[in-house]
C-alpha cells in the first residue's frame, strides 16, 4: 500500500511539474495574454480537466516553481540551530538554499519579467508573497528578536526582492546571491 502511495504522489509531482514547465515555455514564447489553459494541457500532454485538478489558472502553473521555493525557505529557516538570532536564521536559510540549489535558471529572470508585464500574474506573486511573509514571521517567532517578527519578515523578503529586480536589471551580471547578499546586508543593521 505505501509503495502504491508514493508512486501516485510522485506521479503527481511529475505531472505538475510538467504543467508547470509547459506554461512556462508557452508563456515565455508567446507572452501570458496568448496562452490558454488549454493550450498548456494540450503541451503537458493532459486534459483541462487533469490541468484543473493540479492549479487553479494558467498563473498558478506559471508561479508554480516560485511557490515551492517560498516552502522550501520556510522549511530551511525552521531548521536553523537554535543558537542563532531571528535574523541569522533567515540569512542563514536563503545561504542554505543556495548551496543546495544553485544559481537560478533562466526561468527565475523569465517570472520577473512576466510579473512586470502581467499585471495577473504580479498579483498572484504577490499574493504568494504575503503568505511567504507571514510564514516566516511565524518561523522566526520562537527565537528571541529585538523586532517584531513581521517587521523583520517583511525587511527580509523587500531585500530579497530589491535584489532580484536588480539582478535582472544587471541582465545577471553578478551572481543572484551576490547580489541578494548584497541587498542583505545593506538591510541588516537594524537586526545585527
Amino acid at each position: 500500500m505505501d509503495s502504491t502511495g508514493g508512486l501516485r504522489e510522485r506521479k503527481k509531482a511529475e505531472t505538475r511539474q510538467a504543467v508547470h514547465e509547459a506554461a512556462m515555455r508557452l508563456v515565455g514564447e508567446h507572452g501570458l495574454d496568448a496562452v490558454t489553459v488549454e493550450t498548456i494541457a494540450d503541451a503537458a500532454n493532459i486534459s483541462r480537466r487533469t490541468f484543473s485538478n493540479y492549479f487553479a489558472g494558467k498563473e498558478d502553473a506559471v508561479l508554480y516553481g516560485e511557490e515551492q521555493r517560498i516552502r522550501d525557505l520556510v522549511e530551511k529557516v525552521r531548521a536553523q540551530p537554535a543558537g542563532r538570532s531571528a535574523w541569522q536564521a533567515l540569512c542563514g536559510a536563503i545561504d542554505d538554499v543556495f548551496a543546495e540549489v544553485g544559481e537560478p535558471a533562466r526561468e527565475w529572470a523569465v517570472r520577473a519579467r512576466l510579473a512586470k508585464r502581467h499585471p495577473s500574474l504580479l498579483a498572484r506573486q504577490l499574493a504568494n508573497h504575503a503568505a511567504l511573509e507571514r510564514d516566516l514571521a511565524q518561523a522566526i517567532s520562537e527565537r528571541e528578536s529585538p523586532v517584531r517578527p513581521q517587521v523583520m519578515a517583511a525587511a527580509f523578503l523587500t531585500a530579497l526582492r530589491l535584489g532580484s529586480h536588480l539582478w535582472v536589471e544587471e541582465r545577471q551580471s553578478r551572481s543572484l546571491q551576490a547580489v541578494m547578499t548584497e541587498m542583505l546586508n545593506e538591510i541588516s543593521h537594524p537586526f545585527t
